[in-house]
């Protein structure tokens, strides 16, 4: 899933899930290997992350992502949940640039 996507109106969230897990299952079932792909849950509160990571179990992915972005604590929150879940966490580095572009400010990427 590609982390600029998030659920803008020519591709919302739970209909591009539904396409991209159809896909995988029949990737899956033709190759007899397993697939998967990983479904970006970022959302603007951690009710919405929530929302998205659940169904995005109820139709049988095993793994999410989420944008650097949303900050430490959202992260470390929606860890918890997919911990408690079973499911694996990517993390993407969508918009670090915004706090590590400069070598005045911000953090080193590496930190993180």
């Amino acid at each position: 899933d590609d982390e600029n996507i998030n659920s803008q109106p020519f591709m919302r969230w739970r209909e591009r899930y539904l396409y991209v897990m159809e896909g995988v299952n029949k990737a899956a079932a033709r190759t007899g290997s397993v697939k998967g792909s990983y479904l970006n849950v970022t959302a603007a509160t951690m009710e919405e992350m929530y929302a998205r990571a659940a169904f995005a179990k109820e139709i049988g992915s095993v793994i999410i992502m989420i944008d650097l972005i949303i900050g430490y604590a959202a992260i470390q929150t929606i860890a918890y949940w997919a911990r408690n879940n079973d499911m694996i966490l990517h993390l993407h580095r969508a918009g670090h640039s915004t706090y590590t572009r400069q070598k005045t400010h911000g953090i080193n990427f590496r930190v993180i």
